[in-house]
């Protein structure tokens, strides 16, 4: 079975209020739809990334670049396809949004993989199990936002079915933001995990000072708590100073740079995005040196194609979603066969591939091509 063509889509769709956290802000859901069509009549249907500012860069450099690279490969040769593909980063100013690109290209071929020969993805990658918890991305800064509020949002995602909150911190001074956590908490009770997420918004030393404060109250990770520029080094020691496991991942684009974190003893779990690092392909790469180092797998965001991954190794934790409504139409509506999720289980899509079908109905509308 071999490549014919491949047609990618950008999707924008405007919110209705700013969900932001420490360093950013978001105003529009965006995505990339990539359909991948062999001579044989096998279609992919999978979506990727949340680029809201580089969507389009990202479709542009599929149909010009990287399209006519693949064109007549065999779908069952995706390590040199994806070689192939990686050769062209050598060339390139912008490599993030360029593996942005590749992730693209390389999760439609899995999901033509998957679809040739009857099986998930997550059967392809290993089948460890057939669903997974699920936690919410939440706690943004908005602005006459209360702790009563921070207390009804949680209570909102236990009634969506979600097992605990990834809270978004980093964005004040940590004494102020401990008590946001704090009101989390008692809101979401004891049994809900709760993680925290500064998207490297702090020095070392607000970093640790944050830590210490929120230690009593179960915090699962700190994600991402130092600044950019020498990330690695600083949750090393944010690592050693505090019982609260260390995440990061998201922000590296290659498992080279998972390497990196693993060998500064920087992390306890790394949530590398197969989105943004090129795809399924480098994604395993990334889990077998986690499993190697003794590391856990989070996944940031994108738990149609995460869930296919964290279920499929021993050592996959919990997938995210955006339960809020207005912060993830793509999620709630655009994937319209979505798995039920029930006391914070997902269960994993049981269809060839990734399983997914989306409302082209909403795809035709909010393309922005």
């Amino acid at each position: 079975m071999r490549i014919e063509s491949i047609e990618a889509i950008p999707i924008e769709i405007p919110l209705k209020k700013n969900f932001g956290g420490s360093t950013y802000t978001v105003l529009t859901r965006c995505t990339v739809v990539t359909r991948m069509r062999t001579a044989d009549g096998l279609v992919s249907e999978v979506y990727n990334g949340d680029n809201r500012e580089h969507g389009r860069e990202v479709v542009r450099l599929i149909r010009e670049m990287l399209a006519p690279l693949v064109r007549g490969m065999s779908i069952f040769e995706g390590e040199r396809v994806w070689e192939r593909l990686f050769a062209t980063s050598h060339l390139s100013r912008d490599r993030k949004v360029l593996l942005e690109a590749i992730a693209c290209v390389d999760c439609a071929l899995w999901d033509l993989v998957g679809k040739a020969l009857g099986k998930s993805v997550c059967v392809l990658l290993g089948g460890y199990r057939s669903r997974l918890p699920i936690i919410s991305i939440g706690g943004y800064y908005m602005e006459g936002k209360t702790l009563a509020d921070i207390g009804r949002e949680m209570e909102a995602y236990r009634r969506a079915g979600m097992a605990g909150c990834k809270f978004k911190v980093g964005g004040l001074a940590p004494e102020e933001d401990a008590r946001r956590v704090e009101a989390a908490r008692k809101a979401a009770g004891s049994d809900f995990i709760l993680a925290v997420d500064a998207n490297r918004g702090w020095s070392v030393d607000d970093a640790i000072r944050f830590s210490r404060l929120v230690e009593p109250l179960d915090i699962r990770w700190f994600e991402e708590p130092c600044h950019w520029y020498d990330d690695a080094a600083l949750m090393e020691h944010v690592r050693q100073a505090t019982r609260i496991p260390v995440t990061a991942g998201q922000s590296e684009i290659t498992s080279h740079g998972v390497r990196r974190l693993i060998d500064a003893g920087a992390v306890d779990l790394v949530n590398v995005d197969a989105s943004e690092c090129g795809g399924v392909t480098e994604w395993r790469r990334a889990a077998a040196l986690c499993a190697i180092a003794g590391l856990s797998m989070a996944h940031h965001e994108e738990s149609q194609i995460s869930q296919h991954l964290l279920a499929a190794v021993p050592h996959g934790t919990y997938a995210e979603c955006f339960a809020d409504p207005e912060r993830d139409p793509v999620w709630q509506t655009m994937w319209a066969n979505r798995p039920p999720i029930k006391d914070g289980m997902m269960e994993v899509a049981q269809g060839p591939g990734f399983g997914l079908v989306l409302d082209e109905t909403m795809v035709r509308r909010y393309r922005a091509d």
